[in-house]
């Protein structure tokens, strides 16, 4: 017969008998004390609200006397000075290793004087000197930031701000590179002699269609072009149009998907130095799928300049003015003021050689762009220029436009979006010397023009058009709401199922709701010290953690009760909690997996609500069975009790 006296042990270590006292390990109130306290200290930043503040940095140019700008104690006294002149209180200021840091009492006073800085600061008609961007300052003590201690990140819908989606034009982009590549690919055949039937397009989908005038030519073609034009990029068929013989160079997937990338992680780097002259703080620019990018600018309520800034796709093209002995095959032409221009369709420099471009105005005071070429750029420039001074020099702005159509089907609206490009001769100036790394751009019609494409030139060019598919504007206000109401909401279920657990458990009750308060507790913390984003629908996730983390309470309760009638308390209470385990890790780990898995294909709102349901889910089992046991062995772990009140 089996000893009476041995019920079992569990992996948190928990033995229990009839016969002799029910022991815990001493260690694990130690491991639950630390955490507790831990938690605590990095949940501590969100009890202290950030302040309204401005940050001021330069804008890495140079004054006059080539030395750059420079934010010091006397600036920032100053700037002070000119701010409370206004009638704007300063709370306090503080000097930054790359600017300085102005805090205010309200949102408005903080948003007068940003207007009245950059009146002051970047006066109209001179070159910017200063970013004046909008911030939350940070209030937690300095003794908790020394230990990592910070507040979590608030999200879009919560701070208020911009968010866009931009759908990203990749058959016009892949058909870009394929135009480029076709130049290469016929410039090979012309190298090695080899006849081509020319005048057609030869770009065809994803494909390259060459057609030849014989058997014979297409076979060298063939032959010629497999050396460098092979898999595992490219695949070339011999194939048959309807009057000459050819040969189909098609992309394959890995290349196309390799193509795809590079134009997305080009197109991420122009839009984020975009989104650096908008001034905002702490904007997010990420990848979402294969071809969007999601652009959120927290703080940011003017959605047209935004849009502006943002919704210019284009680029330039550094071209010489035609020449008499120039065959018509080398020339196009194009509008320029009221007459037709003859442009070379040889290509000097592109946008993407620019490193750096500046609104300014010429000696006549006319506007004008003071551009800085790369190593490249800068040869290719003084090895054209040189040889062609007293000759003009045009410049083609190349722009995608998307255009948008809708139409009716099956009785539903349906837009459709393309792009089309539009190229336009901006300057047509004459060459008076030689030039090298730096130039400028004249001839342009005002200094919002000016400003403009120096912006544009600066952000650099984009590898392929993109068009806008989704904006949405939160205001401060709408944001501060949805925070009250969240937190509102957190509160009220909290309450609820404290005040039913606390009646209908009793002292267990009372245990379940410690275990609950320091589950929130823990995840706000987690949150905290990972730098996760909290999302109105991760709140909606934290709510859905306090009944998840009442659920697993409920079910060791339950078969605790269900223990007492045939054992004793000392015995009854770590089976119910050891038989409960199996089927609480069963719930929670089927839950966490469908949480992961949002977490990894989500995104936004999506994201949001699976980062605090995954912190959560695993928090909840650390105090529903690790805490909350060792609070009920505290009070019932005594042999000698004979009655419990659950």
């Amino acid at each position: 017969m089996a000893d009476s006296r041995f019920v079992g042990q569990n992996i948190f270590g928990t033995q229990s008998t009839s016969r002799s006292k029910t022991r815990y390990a001493p260690w694990r109130y130690v491991v639950s004390l630390l955490v507790v306290v831990v938690a605590g200290l990095f949940a501590l930043p969100n009890l202290f609200p950030p302040d309204y503040a401005i940050q001021i940095q330069t804008d890495n140019k140079k004054n006059s006397a080539g030395l750059p700008f420079n934010i010091g104690s006397g600036f920032i006294e100053q700037v002070v000075e000119l701010v409370e002149t206004n009638d704007i209180n300063v709370k306090a200021h503080e000097e930054l290793d790359n600017g300085a840091l102005f805090r205010f009492n309200s949102e408005i006073d903080r948003d007068r004087a940003k207007l009245f800085l950059e009146e002051r600061l970047n006066p109209e008609g001179l070159d910017r000197q200063f970013i004046v961007a909008l911030s939350l300052a940070d209030t937690t003590p300095n003794w908790l930031q020394r230990i990592g201690g910070r507040p979590m990140t608030l999200g879009l819908d919560l701070a208020g701000g911009i968010h866009f989606v931009l759908q990203v034009d990749m058959d016009t982009s892949i058909k870009n590179q394929l135009t480029d590549e076709s130049e290469k690919v016929l410039d090979r055949l012309r190298a090695d002699r080899i006849r081509y039937v020319s005048g057609r397009d030869i770009v065809s989908g994803q494909s390259l269609i060459i057609e030849f005038e014989d058997d014979e030519v297409r076979d060298r073609a063939m032959s010629t072009l497999s050396e460098q034009y092979g898999l595992p990029d490219y695949e070339l068929t011999k194939t048959q149009t309807a009057e000459n013989p050819s040969i189909k160079l098609s992309i394959t997937t890995n290349r196309i998907r390799d193509m795809e990338d590079l134009a997305i992680e080009q197109n991420l780097e122009g839009i984020r130095n975009r989104v650096n002259e908008l001034n905002v703080s702490e904007p997010l620019v990420q990848r979402l799928g294969r071809n969007r990018i999601v652009v959120d600018l927290p703080g940011v309520q003017d959605s047209s300049e935004a849009k502006r800034i943002l919704d210019k796709f284009a680029t330039l093209e550094f071209r010489l003015a035609a020449k008499l002995d120039d065959r018509p095959s080398e020339i196009e032409q194009f509008k320029y003021r009221g007459r037709i221009q003859d442009v070379q369709k040889e290509i000097i420099i592109e946008g993407k050689n620019v490193i750096n471009a500046t609104p300014g105005r010429d000696e006549h005071g006319f506007p004008q762009v003071n551009i800085t070429l790369d190593r490249a750029g800068g040869d290719r420039m003084h090895d054209v220029t040189k040889d062609n001074v007293h000759h003009d020099m045009a410049i083609l702005f190349i722009e995608q436009k998307p255009i948008v159509t809708s139409e009716i089907v099956d009785g539903e609206r349906v837009e459709t979006t393309r792009i089309e490009e539009e190229r336009r001769l901006i300057s047509v100036a004459n060459i008076t010397t030689a030039l090298s790394y730096n130039s400028r751009i004249t001839h342009l019609s005002s200094m919002r023009e000016a400003s403009d494409l120096a912006l544009w030139l600066r952000a650099g060019a984009l590898a392929a058009p993109m068009y806008f598919v989704e904006e949405r504007t939160v205001g401060a206000s709408l944001g501060e709401e949805n925070i009250r109401r969240g937190f509102t909401a957190v509160v009220i279920g909290f309450l609820l199922v404290l005040a039913f657990m606390l009646v209908y458990y009793k002292v267990f009750g009372f245990v379940a709701n410690v275990a609950l308060t320091l589950n929130l507790i823990i995840v706000i913390a987690v949150m905290s010290s990972i730098g996760a984003t909290l999302t109105l629908p991760g709140i909606a996730g934290m709510v859905l953690t306090v009944g998840m983390a009442v659920d697993a309470n409920v079910l060791i309760f339950s078969r605790i009760r269900e223990e007492l009638k045939v054992s004793k308390p000392w015995v009854a209470i770590p089976a119910g909690y050891d038989r409960a385990f199996r089927t609480i890790l069963d719930a929670n780990l089927t839950t966490l997996f469908v949480a992961l898995i949002l977490l990894f294909i989500g995104s936004g709102p999506i994201a949001g609500f699976a980062v605090t349901l995954s912190i959560g889910i695993v928090t909840s089992m650390f105090t529903a069975i690790f805490v909350s046991r060792g609070i009920v062995h505290l009070i019932y772990g005594r042999p000698n009790v004979e009655k419990v009140w659950i």
